[in-house]
C-alpha cells in the first residue's frame, strides 16, 4: 500500500514536470515579442491614465505611438522635453511652437447675474438636472453649476464658484474630460494664448436672454464692429470670438460691452 502511494506521489510530480516544461516551451515558441521601444516610451509619459489622449492609458497609448497610429504630442499633460525625448526615441520629428489648449465654460450666469427660478433637491449632477427638469436657472444655455464637470476633472483645474464652473488655465492640460461631461456643451477647447472670451452660450434673442441673465450677449455687434475682419464671429444672436484670429484684449476697452460678456482672463 505504501509503494502505491508512493509510486502516485512520483507519477504526479512527473507528470507535473512535464506539463511544465511542455507550457513552458510552448510559450516560448509562440511568444510574442514586445517592441523595447514601448517600455521606453511609456517611462517618459507622466502615468496620469486621464484618457486624455484618447486611449485606456498610458500604457495603451505608449503602444500606439509606437505602433504608429498616435503621435506623442496627443497626450496634453506630457511636458515638451517628454515628447522631444519619445520623438527621439523613435526618429520622429516635433512640432515647433506648438499651442497647448486649454478648457474655457463659456458662460457667466452665476449666482449674482443669472436667475433662478426654482429649487433642486436632487442629484447633485449637471446631467441628471438637465433630465429633470433642465436645471434650476432660467437660462436653459447655461452652467448649472452643480460641479460634474469638476469632479471629472483628474487635474483639479474647475472649481465652482458662486454657482459657476471657472477653470484655472495654468491647471488645466486639455485632457477634455470635462467637455465630455457637460450636457449643454459649454465648455470649449481654446488656445491657451488668448484670454478674451464672450462668457455667453445663449442663442437666444436679447431681450429674452436679459430676462434671465444680467450678463448674457444680446447681441448688440459692438464687439463685431470694433474688431478686424473675422475676428468676432456672429451667429445670429450671439458674438463668438474667433480662436484662429482673434482679437487683440484692448477690444474690451473699445467696444464697451454693455453687458459685460466679452471680458479679458489675463488679470484676476
Amino acid at each position: 500500500m505504501l509503494d502505491l502511494v508512493i509510486l502516485s506521489a512520483v507519477l504526479v510530480v512527473c507528470m507535473g514536470i512535464v506539463l511544465g516544461l511542455t507550457i513552458g516551451i510552448v510559450a516560448k515558441v509562440f511568444e510574442v515579442k514586445q517592441d523595447e521601444r514601448i517600455e521606453l516610451v511609456e517611462e517618459e509619459l507622466p502615468g496620469a491614465n486621464c484618457g486624455g489622449c484618447g486611449f485606456a492609458g498610458c500604457s495603451d497609448f505608449a503602444k500606439a505611438i509606437v505602433g504608429g497610429t498616435a503621435t506623442p504630442d496627443q497626450c496634453p499633460v506630457c511636458a515638451e522635453e517628454s515628447v522631444e525625448k519619445i520623438s527621439k526615441i523613435l526618429g520622429l520629428e516635433t512640432e515647433p511652437n506648438k499651442v497647448k489648449k486649454v478648457a474655457v465654460v463659456l458662460c457667466g450666469g452665476d449666482k449674482n447675474n443669472a436667475k433662478f427660478e426654482a429649487g433642486y433637491n436632487g442629484i447633485n449632477d449637471c446631467k441628471s438636472a438637465v433630465l429633470i427638469g433642465s436645471g434650476v436657472k432660467g437660462c436653459k444655455y447655461g452652467c448649472l453649476g452643480l460641479g460634474t464637470c469638476a469632479r471629472a476633472c483628474p487635474f483639479n483645474a474647475i472649481e465652482i464658484k458662486n454657482g459657476l464652473a471657472v477653470v484655472h488655465p495654468e491647471l488645466c492640460v486639455g485632457c477634455g474630460k470635462c467637455i465630455e461631461t457637460c450636457p449643454r456643451n459649454l465648455i470649449k477647447f481654446v488656445p491657451e494664448t488668448v484670454r478674451i472670451h464672450v462668457f455667453c452660450n445663449s442663442p437666444e434673442k436679447g431681450p429674452a436672454k436679459k430676462k434671465v441673465c444680467s450678463v448674457a450677449c444680446i447681441g448688440c455687434r459692438k464687439c463685431w464692429k470694433n474688431a478686424e475682419e473675422n475676428q468676432i464671429i456672429m451667429k445670429g444672436f450671439l458674438a463668438r470670438v474667433n480662436y484662429d484670429f482673434p482679437p487683440p484684449p484692448e477690444i474690451v476697452e473699445a467696444a464697451g460691452c454693455p453687458t459685460g460678456c466679452l471680458r479679458r482672463t489675463d488679470g484676476d
